[in-house]
């Protein structure tokens, strides 16, 4: 967080010539359509938009072209799938995963989309770098897991289950729940969203730096200066290597807490 107010600080700082690194304001883009209305449509929500038609074109593709004998784009997305299925799901949730499957795979693909768009050219921003997205998808796990819980369990039943944890000899409850109470109710969606989103915005603003100062270096610094524009550039394609990983790395992550608040909430004991 340290890192990442430096770098806003240092965009606020920026003076009308020369090198201008990135800022917040990258973040709220210009209103398409709509300005100053709840339906305000982005730079942001365009690029969300092209990222879930591209992946639904993609999976009707690979569904309708399906065959017993896979080809190869039918092998790619069978084994997407079978990641999800058998590193999350089965992993996860054991018997109890075939019903909890198609969230979970809904989940891991959709933020991979929208995480990938921050390094695609033109698009250029992670659909996921605003927090109301990460949220969105965080209060549906979020609703999911408690109605899980307490159909299984009651409404009694889960709460016990959830806030008074047994072989717990019971005056530590006074301590425990409380924080059992802050932790189902509000840290579980709340850090599942902002590890996403902070992760993503990160990822953009050293992107932009990178690329910022390679374009600096190149056509308007002097002398010995230039020189410095192949070491941004190179740099600049290695955090974006580093930026793919990134992006695959928190849709997993996000789908495995999923999977884990959802075992935790129907489970017998935990």
């Amino acid at each position: 967080m340290s890192t990442l107010a430096t770098i806003t600080q240092l965009a606020a700082s920026g003076e009308d010539g020369g090198f201008h690194p990135p800022s917040i304001s990258e973040f709220f883009p210009t209103a398409i359509f709509f300005n100053g209305t709840i339906f305000e449509f982005n730079r942001i929500m365009l690029v969300r938009v092209i990222a879930a038609v591209v992946l639904i074109v993609l999976f009707v593709l690979a569904a309708r072209r399906a065959k017993l004998v896979p080809g190869r784009a039918q092998n790619v997305a069978e084994m997407a799938l079978d990641f999800v299925r058998v590193q999350i799901a089965d992993e996860i949730l054991g018997h109890n995963s075939r019903k909890y499957l198609a969230m979970l795979t809904t989940i891991f693909f959709a933020i991979l989309a929208f995480n990938i768009t921050g390094i695609i050219p033109l698009l250029n921003i992670a659909g996921t770098s605003l927090f109301g997205l990460p949220m969105l998808l965080a209060l549906w796990v979020y609703v999911v897991y408690l109605a899980s819980g307490v159909k299984k369990f009651g409404v009694g039943g889960y709460l016990k289950n959830s806030l008074f944890p047994p072989g717990v000899p019971w005056f530590l409850y006074i301590l425990i729940t409380p924080i059992e109470i802050l932790q189902v109710f509000v840290f579980r969606p709340v850090t599942l969203a902002l590890r996403l989103t902070a992760n993503m915005i990160a990822g953009h603003l050293l992107l932009v730096l990178c690329f910022s100062a390679t374009n600096f270096f190149f056509v308007e610094a002097t002398g010995a200066l230039k020189a410095m524009g192949v070491v941004s550039l190179a740099a600049g394609l290695g955090f974006t290597l580093f930026e793919l990983l990134v992006a695959a790395l928190q849709a997993y992550v996000f789908t495995l807490l999923a999977a884990v608040y959802i075992s935790m909430a129907i489970e017998e004991e935990h």
